[in-house]
């Protein structure tokens, strides 16, 4: 079992920064794939940005030259670094693993609130 817990969220006014990081623990396959979905009300979940085990990233046109996504594989670390942060980034962003070995694993942080406004 795999245990994922975010932290960083909060208000923050537009053009603001905030850097999201989500820690691991239990027993992961090496080679993973770690990221970062968030869900506005009223919408479905979306896609923030993923990264590889190998440090392949992959970025949402909507973000793409605001946020970095990096990871510490030592630490089982995600982070998201959110910079021109616009009031449309507010969501509940989710933390994500998954990887396939001897079967398809999928695992969720609980969550954590993004706000942006003045």
């Amino acid at each position: 079992q795999v245990r994922l817990v975010e932290s960083g969220g909060g208000l923050v006014q537009p053009g603001g920064s905030l850097r999201l990081s989500c820690a691991a623990s239990g027993t992961m396959f090496r080679r993973n794939v770690m990221g970062w979905y968030r869900q506005a009300p009223g919408k479905q979940r979306e896609l923030v940005a993923t990264i590889s085990s190998g440090d392949r990233t992959n970025y949402a046109d909507s973000v793409k030259g605001r946020f970095t996504i990096s990871r510490d594989n030592a630490k089982n670390t995600v982070y998201l670094q959110m910079n021109s942060l616009k009031p449309e980034d507010t969501a509940v962003y989710y933390c994500n693993v998954h990887w396939s070995w001897l079967g398809e694993y999928d695992y969720w942080g609980q969550g954590t609130q993004v706000t942006v406004s003045s």
